[in-house]
């Protein structure tokens, strides 16, 4: 798994990254955290004041 952090490019494996993903995941409370696709994963951090506004950044990902 390739992991793109603050421009960084890291690589390790699924239990790490899975690792990783849960504590990004307790840092922000109403927003995007992570965007995977095909094996490689960018970490963010997109905080919004409301559900409605998360909703709606994720419909815009997809």
């Amino acid at each position: 798994m390739k992991v793109l952090v603050n421009n960084y490019l890291y690589e390790m494996g699924r239990k790490e990254y899975k690792g990783v993903l849960k504590v990004a995941s307790k840092q922000i409370q109403c927003g995007i955290y992570a965007v995977e696709k095909d094996g490689f994963c960018e970490l963010r951090k997109d905080t919004f004041d409301s559900k409605e506004e998360l909703k709606k950044a994720v419909a815009e990902y997809a």
